[in-house]
This record gives C-alpha cells, sequence and structure tokens, in this order.
C-alpha cells in the first residue's frame, strides 16, 4: 500500500495534460538535488494486475491475483573508477488462490543486489564484485527475468575486457557466479555447490551493422537424478554465437546453442536455435513492422539409454521467449512465430502475435517455464502437436516516468495436450502500471 498512493497520484497527473506535456512526480529527482552529487537515488514501482483460465489444461481452473513489486536502489560514486550499488526490493502478491505466497509471487523486503563496481563503461577494464544481475544477448539463455514479480540475480565475480579489434569495438565478460536462492521473509542466497561461470564476448559492427557474439557457460548442480534415477553432480557446458544486426529496413538475429557433459554416469547431448526476422516499414502512417521466428530445442527420445538430450535453457529471461502466455518452455519444443507490430501514436505502441508449437520428440515430454514436466506419453502416442497461441498487447506511455500496458496471450491445445490433460484452453490476461523514478 506504501507506493500505490504514489502510482494513482502519477496516474492522475499524466491525466489532467497530454502526455508529452505531463509531469510525473519524481521523488528520486527531488531528493537527489538535495544530496551530493556522488550520492543518487532511484526506483521503480510496478503493479499488475493478471490470472489466467484453464491453469493445467483443466476446465474451472482459474485465478486472479495483484502482483506489486517496489525496487529502490542506491549509486554511490567514490570516484569516477569506484562505485557501490545496492538495490532491496519488495514484491508481494495478493488474492492468489496457491498459498502460502512464496517466490516467483512473493518476497518481501530482500536485498536484490549490492556490488562493488572497479572502472566504468568507457575503461578498458571493469571488475564488479558480489549481488548482481547478469543479462547477456536476448536473455535467451542469461536474463535478469525481469517480468516475473521477483527477478533474478547472482552472487558474482565479473571481469568486463573492452579493446579495439579490427576497428571496431569489441567487448567480453568473463564471470563466476551462483544464482540467489529466494526465500519469503529472509535475504535470499546461494546454494553451496550450485554454480555457474562462462564469458560472453563480442565485436560490435563487424561488418555493416552485424554484431557477432559468442559464448561459452558452465554450469555445475549437485544432487540430480540422472537416467537411472541414482543422484548425482551435473557438469554441462553451453557454448555457441549470435549474430545480430540490420541491413536497411530490415533486422535479424541467428543463434545456435550445442551443449555438452555429463550428470553421474550420463552423458549430455542437446542443442538449440534461434532464428528472427523483421521488416519495418518506413513510410507507413503507424510506424509498422511485420517479423518471423523460429525456435527449436532438442528433446530426448529415450529416458534410458545414458544420454540426456533435452536442451537445458540455463538461467533465461523466459516471459514471450514462446508466447506471451508463458506456458511452454525452451526444452524439447519447435516454436514458429509470426506477427505485426504497430505505432499508431508517438505515446502508443501495440502488437499481435500467432505462434505454432510441436514437441521436438513425441516420446519426451513438454516442459514449462521453469523446466517442470507439463505433460508426456513416453510411448509418443500423443503425438507431437502441441497446439497454437493468439497474442495481443498494447503499451501507453502516460509521462517519461510513467507507463501502463495490457496483453492477454490464448493458447489453443492441439493433439498432444487433448491426450494428455484434459485438454481445455489456456487464456492469460493482464494489466501493468510501471512507474520509473
Amino acid at each position: 500500500m506504501r507506493a500505490w498512493f504514489v502510482l494513482v497520484l502519477c496516474a492522475y497527473g499524466a491525466g489532467q495534460t497530454p502526455p508529452s506535456k505531463s509531469i510525473s512526480p519524481d521523488p528520486a529527482a527531488a531528493l537527489n538535488s538535495q544530496l551530493p552529487r556522488w550520492v543518487r537515488f532511484s526506483g521503480e514501482e510496478r503493479i499488475r494486475l493478471e490470472g489466467f483460465a484453464g491453469g493445467g489444461f483443466l476446465p474451472a481452473n482459474n485465478d486472479a491475483y495483484l502482483l506489486q513489486r517496489f525496487r529502490l536502489q542506491l549509486n554511490l560514486l567514490a570516484k569516477p573508477w569506484l562505485s557501490f550499488h545496492f538495490q532491496s526490493q519488495d514484491a508481494r502478491v495478493f488474492w492468489k488462490t496457491q498459498q502460502p505466497y512464496a517466490p516467483p509471487f512473493q518476497d518481501t523486503w530482500d536485498l536484490r543486489q549490492a556490488y562493488m563496481e572497479l572502472g566504468s563503461g568507457k575503461t578498458p577494464i571493469g571488475l564488479r564484485l558480489g549481488r548482481q544481475e547478469l543479462a547477456f544477448g536476448d536473455e535467451r539463455l542469461v536474463g535478469t527475468s525481469y517480468w516475473g514479480n521477483t527477478g533474478r540475480s547472482f552472487d558474482a565475480v565479473r571481469l568486463t575486457l573492452r579493446h579495439k579489434f579490427l576497428q571496431r569495438d569489441g567487448h567480453a565478460d568473463i564471470f563466476a557466479a551462483s544464482v540467489v536462492a529466494l526465500h519469503d521473509g529472509d535475504v535470499g542466497d546461494h546454494q553451496a555447490g550450485n554454480n555457474f561461470h562462462g564469458v560472453n564476448a563480442g565485436i560490435d559492427k563487424l561488418f555493416g551493422n552485424a554484431n557477432l557474439e559468442g559464448f561459452g557457460y558452465w554450469r555445475l548442480a549437485p544432487r540430480l537424478k540422472n537416467e537411472s534415477g541414482l543422484v548425482a553432480n551435473l557438469n554441462e557446458k553451453t557454448a555457441g554465437f549470435r549474430l545480430s544486426g540490420k541491413a536497411g529496413n530490415t533486422g535479424y538475429s541467428f543463434r545456435i546453442a550445442l551443449q555438452r557433459g555429463s550428470l553421474g554416469s550420463d552423458s549430455v547431448s542437446a542443442w538449440s536455435g534461434h532464428w528472427l526476422t523483421n521488416y519495418r516499414f518506413p513510410k507507413w502512417r503507424w510506424s509498422s513492422q511485420v517479423m518471423a521466428e523460429g525456435n527449436y530445442a532438442s528433446g530426448d527420445g529415450n529416458p534410458h539409454d545414458g544420454i540426456r538430450q533435452t536442451f537445458d535453457n540455463l538461467y533465461p529471461s523466459v516471459h514471450d521467449k514462446a508466447g506471451l502466455a508463458d506456458q511452454i518452455g525452451i526444452r524439447n519444443i519447435g516454436h514458429v512465430r509470426t506477427g505485426a507490430d504497430f505505432k499508431p501514436a508517438k505515446e502508443w505502441s501495440a502488437g499481435v502475435k500467432y505462434s505454432w508449437f510441436w514437441l521436438a520428440n513425441g516420446h519426451d515430454a513438454l516442459y514449462a517455464t521453469g523446466g517442470a514436466i507439463v505433460a508426456q506419453r513416453a510411448d509418443g502416442s500423443a503425438g507431437s502437436y502441441v497446439g497454437q497461441e493468439l497474442d495481443f498487447t498494447v503499451v501507453r506511455a502516460l509521462s517519461k516516468t510513467l507507463q501502463a500496458g495490457a496483453g492477454v496471450g490464448h493458447l489453443f491445445p492441439g493433439e498432444f495436450l487433448k491426450k494428455t490433460t484434459p485438454g481445455h484452453a489456456y487464456t492469460y490476461p493482464y494489466l501493468v502500471l510501471t512507474y520509473g523514478f
């Protein structure tokens, strides 16, 4: 309740004048103006009303609830080359049927980030030590999970190198990390032995407007079950590259990732790919663009041969990566999507997209975004056609600091879901208000 009054006040103020002229209350700007220049506050308040109909593809399994998240950031700029950053977060859920409340819906008053930074975005070398975000590329493998109410951070050491290569800007990030496990009411901590290390390097505008990025990640996780049912430790490496850029009015992105490693006596052999292209119509009144994309993540056709072929998508930002409804994870899946985005006015943007889904291997499972099994028919008799999804989104900037949005995703079950679940359609609507200060 403490921050809702500010949001209501902002929305009221934004509605009194045209959005381009409205001024939302900005408590951080007012506070910073009275503080030394080396002390800076910022923050964000987000309220999202969402729900679902057809949870678990069951009839009459519906829910509606309110998500509220408040983040407060303190930056101490001790020297041009030395700074300290702290971020607290209070994430809560109201009226949700499933209780007790816990992450990823609720995590009350936690320390989300706390790190020291040596160097800046312009120095050849930078170093971050402490609790921080990690996000690379399009965040399909490593991301902040911003849409989630509690988000994600890591206890990490991160070294950043910047250098000219072939007269182009080159950069590399080398890190050793452990994901923070959240506990409502307590400060989050990391699990011993659950480690994540890697390198992410790239060259900007290598040729034309093309950006090339290469990556290698090493995930270690203790006490997981292998295909024999024995508890063992995961030792998994993921390597690949991503090419993205723009040629005229056409944008593109292409990524391939290969996985190898072991889980006890099991070997790991999996891969995934992402392909995206879009075209903008510059002369159209609504600044429209159309897009098409494909996603693929390998599956495992034999759960007893000692070879794990289901792709592990690591620590991604999952929202809207395979449909707005977020019911399908990028594991054992083929996904094709097309759609269009519009900008009917300066303050407005909207989009419509349509998806098709099928299992990469009909003997493997359909997985949720978090990796849990949704449904499976191990003999493959349920087929591989999962279904289709239709998504609508709209966003309006009420001011420079206040934004409102709405959307709905509807998943139409296909043969596989109809044979392995009750087969009811799933609908996910939401309304969101975000105030940054």
